[in-house]
Order: structure tokens, then C-alpha cells, then sequence
């Protein structure tokens, strides 16, 4: 007898569902060995999912009744294509629910708000040693961008170049 698929259902995040992102956040650090890089608490998850200036938006994907993961996206802008873009923050989905859909039912549902906002592009990054993920967008049609390099400005040299004293270029 077949086993019937496991229900997923995905859900706009609430502020109630601060502590809960938060977690999965840290569970995805530890995933890609960074847990010492997440500095954000419940207060700044709170202020930027909920607050007043809020530009982010957050779902979050429960599998049979059970929360087992998110996303967190914004829209962002192409001069080139004169249109908004879905830009996909993080996708997270924890280890006991993957290989169920989850992943794949989180960006089909991202892929229609996309749609439905007229955006141009739906992009996101992975690391470049994730090649379980990295077989699964390109499964779905997407594409690598590896004529595109990422730069980051952060912390101390962040301040520092706003500050104007930061390294300058010889």
C-alpha cells in the first residue's frame, strides 16, 4: 500500500513566529558552520519581519502539522529590466523534514508571489560546497550566475568606509 504524501502547508510568518525563525536561523548556521556569525536576536527579527520600517517578509513551512522550516525574502530592484525581483534571503528546512517537498513547495509558492508581483527575476545565493542544493535549483531550471561576484561590505570596514577612513585601493 502507498504511503500518502505528507501534507505541507505554508504560512505568511507571524510575530508570534519570532522565536521560531529565530531557531531555524541558528539551526542553519550550525549547518553551514557559522553558528558564531548569528548576532540577531528576537528583538531584531521582530523589528525587521514586524516593525513600523519593516522590507522583509517571512514564511514559514510546516510539514504534517510540524513547523520544519522558512524563508525570508525582500524585493529588490533591476535598472536593466526597469522591475522588482524576489530576492531569497534564506530558505532553511531542518534535517527530519527534508526530502519531503518542503524545499521545493517554499520556492513554488515564492515563485508565484513572484509572479504575482510582476518581478523580473527570483534570485538567491548558495554556498558554492552545497551540492545537494546546488543539483536541486538547477533541477528546478535555475541557473548559476558565476560570471556575477558577491562583495560585502560588513562590521569594522563597513563603519570604517562610511566613515570615510576606510582602505583605499592603490
Amino acid at each position: 500500500m502507498k504511503q500518502a504524501a505528507p501534507a505541507v502547508a505554508i504560512r505568511p510568518a507571524g510575530a508570534g513566529d519570532v522565536p521560531l525563525i529565530l531557531g531555524f536561523i541558528r539551526e542553519l548556521a550550525a549547518y553551514e558552520k557559522a553558528e558564531r556569525e548569528v548576532i540577531a536576536t528576537e528583538a531584531h527579527i521582530h523589528r525587521s519581519l514586524f516593525g513600523p520600517q519593516a522590507r522583509v517578509h517571512a514564511l514559514v513551512c510546516s510539514v504534517d502539522g510540524v513547523d520544519a522550516g522558512f524563508a525570508v525574502y525582500f524585493f529588490n530592484y533591476s535598472t536593466w529590466q526597469g522591475r522588482q525581483g524576489l530576492y531569497l534571503e534564506d530558505l532553511y528546512v531542518s534535517p527530519a523534514h527534508r526530502s519531503l517537498g518542503a524545499g521545493k513547495a517554499m520556492l513554488l509558492h515564492l515563485a508565484r508571489i513572484a509572479v504575482a508581483n510582476d518581478c523580473g527575476r527570483f534570485e538567491w545565493s548558495v554556498l558554492d560546497w552545497n551540492e545537494p542544493a546546488i543539483r536541486f535549483y538547477r533541477s528546478i531550471g535555475a541557473v548559476a550566475m558565476d560570471e556575477w561576484v558577491r562583495f560585502r561590505l560588513a562590521g569594522d570596514a563597513l563603519a570604517a568606509f562610511a566613515a570615510g577612513t576606510g582602505t583605499q585601493a592603490k
